[in-house]
Formats: structure tokens, C-alpha cells, sequence
């Protein structure tokens, strides 16, 4: 009898984390697919990713898409994106970056993005920190 339950224990634990692994693997496709519009200046595609929060602040995809160039150049353009640690709490997933910009300067990205009605994970926002620099 112990062995079922030890055998159940390890189930629930494995399938948990099989979840979360799905569910930043979602996460990392959103954040990829917003990454790969602004690299084709495509602004309804990278709109279509940002959270109804974000949409709020910035009604239309060309002001979206202003702000990205304007605010979050190494985001926009940039030689490498590569994933980093991600957490999940909840609905909520923060998934890090590592960018190297269009100028060879390395930065940190860290994306939240929030698990919506639907089950679609939608970005929340966007922190930007030259690495090294201290927070």
C-alpha cells in the first residue's frame, strides 16, 4: 500500500512539472513569435501578443510598435535573444533573456506574462537591464 502511494506521490510531482515545463515552453512561444514580428516590422503581429493591460496604455500596434523601437531598442533589434530561468507562480510566468544588442552590449530582459481566460499566455511587460548593472 505504501508503494501505490509513494508510486501516486511521484506521479502528481512529475505530471506538475511536466505542466509547468509545458506551460514556459508556451511562454517562451509567445515571447519568440513577438521577437521574430518586430524583426519584420510586422506591428499587429507583436500587438497581438502583448497582454489587455498593455493595450490599454498603448491603444493602436503602431504606437506599440513606436514605443518597442523607441524604449526597448535591444529588444527590437539586436544579434542574439537567447532564454534564460524562468518562474511560474500561479497564472504568472517571468521568463529572463539574454540579449546582445545590435551594438554587441549584453542585456538582460525580464518578460512576465500573464495565463488569460482563454489559457493563452499573453506579455505583461518588459524589464530591460544593461548586464552588469546593478538593480
Amino acid at each position: 500500500m505504501r508503494i501505490a502511494a509513494l508510486l501516486v506521490a511521484v506521479s502528481l510531482i512529475f505530471s506538475s512539472a511536466a505542466a509547468h515545463a509545458d506551460d514556459v515552453s508556451i511562454a517562451q512561444g509567445v515571447i519568440r513569435a513577438q521577437e521574430q514580428a518586430f524583426a519584420r516590422d510586422d506591428a499587429a503581429a507583436a500587438y497581438s501578443h502583448a497582454a489587455p493591460a498593455i493595450k490599454e496604455i498603448f491603444p493602436a500596434p503602431d504606437i506599440f510598435m513606436s514605443m518597442v523601437q523607441n524604449g526597448y531598442a535591444p529588444v527590437y533589434r539586436h544579434k542574439s535573444f537567447e532564454f534564460g530561468d524562468s518562474k511560474i507562480e500561479g497564472g504568472w510566468i517571468a521568463q529572463r533573456v539574454h540579449i546582445v544588442d545590435a551594438n554587441g552590449d549584453a542585456w538582460v530582459a525580464l518578460y512576465t506574462l500573464e495565463q488569460q481566460a482563454d489559457g493563452s499566455y499573453k506579455i505583461t511587460g518588459c524589464s530591460l537591464l544593461k548586464a552588469g548593472q546593478a538593480v
